[in-house]
């Protein structure tokens, strides 16, 4: 088991959530309020997935920050569920702290000096994965809190800046790294890149993305989707499993979804499946809901003025979603349960 939890749980007296706000940064979302989710629907019996009846519960405030200009220096981002310890943890990368979430403690502090990690996920045998920002590195976090390096350089040049990460069952790690926040590239490309089980061989899978962000596996791993934050829409790739390369085959490359003509504020980030295969993406408006095939279906629509960075699927049934946003965290009970991710995946 990961320590990461576990060094959590030994924090209680750390400051909450509401306590946590960082030195000089200011809470952004003054007017987080409990209350009902607006649904959208596109298709008829879109309410099989989640409920109009359902408030969304905002579990604290205070995350994020932005400079005296206004630019932003980081959000809440990268929720994962702890389903063994019943837990969320999830990363400030403004600040450089991760938090615990749980129903019994509420919002603990986790780790100070995360070298302001964005994006996580968990391995088939539990262990934390990292995107650092600051130090602009893959991580994996050991179950005595020791931290390995997967990733910090392709073919000796240093990473732009790592963003979101997956695994797939075989222990095999991919992670997007995009060009952001006016990182001094050496690499010029903003790609998407694997690395090997045994961490021996990473490779650049795809090079031509604006902005790679988030990135999901199909239930089955036959087919890896990521979106582009600045072209508005997600990309489908399948992956080349005959000779047990699980890179993806360029030539199924294709648009999976287009969001860029939805002039609403939002755009693709954070991405999960749910047990049927759809795909839970951040986009204009809010979340929205696509099926396999690609057709929007709905979307659980944010307050005007919130923007969601990431989401997870989490609870006894995968059945709450957890949401993150520049400043804050919340949750909302959905009907349809998410995907099971490593190590629950088994």
């Amino acid at each position: 088991m990961s320590q990461v939890c576990a060094a959590a749980g030994d924090q209680n007296d750390s400051p909450s959530l509401a306590g946590a706000i960082g030195a000089g940064v200011p809470s952004i979302i003054s007017d987080e309020k409990d209350g009902p989710v607006t649904v959208e629907s596109l298709v008829p019996g879109f309410d099989r997935f989640v409920s109009s009846s359902e408030d969304f519960e905002w579990l604290g405030s205070g995350y994020g920050g932005r400079t005296e200009q206004g630019w932003v220096l980081g959000v809440a981002e990268g929720p994962v569920w702890f389903h063994e310890l019943n837990c969320l943890i999830f990363s400030d990368n403004a600040n450089g702290k991760r938090y615990k979430w749980s129903e019994a403690d509420g919002v603990t502090l986790c780790r100070d000096g995360t070298n302001n990690a964005n994006g996580l996920a968990r391995d088939p045998a539990g262990r934390l994965i990292a995107c650092e920002h600051a130090t602009r590195r893959v991580t994996r976090e050991e179950p005595d809190g020791s931290i390995t390096v997967v990733a910090d350089n392709y073919r000796g040049a240093p990473l732009n800046r790592p963003n979101d990460v997956v695994v797939s069952s075989d222990g095999s790690i991919y992670f997007t790294d995009p060009i952001t926040l006016g990182v001094d590239s050496v690499l010029d490309i903003a790609g998407v890149y694997r690395v090997s089980p045994d961490l021996g061989r990473i490779n650049l899978l795809v090079s031509d993305f604006a902005l790679p962000n988030g990135l999901a596996f199909s239930a089955d791993e036959r087919v890896l989707y990521v979106n582009d934050t600045y072209r508005r829409h997600i990309r489908a790739f399948d992956l080349e499993l005959t000779w047990n390369t699980w890179r993806p085959n360029l030539g199924s490359d294709r648009v999976f979804c287009d969001m860029s003509s939805d002039p609403r504020a939002g755009a693709p980030d954070g991405m999960k499946l749910d047990s049927e295969g759809n795909v839970w993406c951040t986009g204009p408006g809010g979340v929205w809901v696509i099926d396999p095939d690609g057709q929007h279906l709905g979307t659980i629509l944010h307050p005007e003025g919130m923007h969601i960075t990431n989401f997870c699927f989490g609870g006894e049934d995968r059945n709450t979603l957890f949401v993150t946003t520049r400043t804050g965290m919340g949750r909302l009970k959905v009907k349809m349960p998410g995907l099971p991710l490593a190590p629950e995946k088994g």
